[in-house]
């Protein structure tokens, strides 16, 4: 299996694709969850409401693993990106609304926003800097 490149990577980021979280609870097992999330070139960011499992996991230990893969029946390609988690207060339901029309059809998002934007404050973003970053590229 051959890495991506890094144009290769970010288009590959860049697509609406489902991410896999990896958290650590706090009796040290690993825990994953399915994810929207936004990659800028440097760093991913996740929207989550401030009371989620995931934000408590993250604020104890905020080593993380976000996968990307492709599905079931198309050549396999990977991105693993390991790092260090933060969250971020006040940025979640921007980063929602920007994600909505990439995840859902456009009536979807809309109805959806709709219904987010009664708890906007509650929304916050989880932010991960890489520290590795590894992939397969399709052959």
């Amino acid at each position: 299996m051959a890495e991506m490149a890094v144009k290769q990577r970010d288009a590959f980021l860049g697509a609406a694709r489902i991410g896999m979280l990896s958290m650590l609870t706090a009796a040290g097992a690993p825990a994953a969850v399915p994810i929207w999330y936004e990659w800028d070139g440097e760093r991913a960011r996740m929207f989550t409401a401030r009371d989620a499992a995931k934000v408590a996991r993250i604020r104890r230990d905020g080593r993380v693993c976000l996968t990307v893969a492709e599905p079931t029946g198309v050549p396999e390609a990977w991105v693993s990106i390991e790092g260090r988690a933060w969250i971020e207060e006040g940025t979640g339901f921007a980063l929602a609304k920007r994600l909505a029309p990439r995840y859902y059809a456009p009536e979807k998002a809309a109805r959806t926003l709709v219904e987010w934007g009664r708890t906007a404050e509650e929304w916050v973003t989880v932010v991960v800097e890489p520290t590795r970053i590894r992939s397969s590229a399709p052959e």
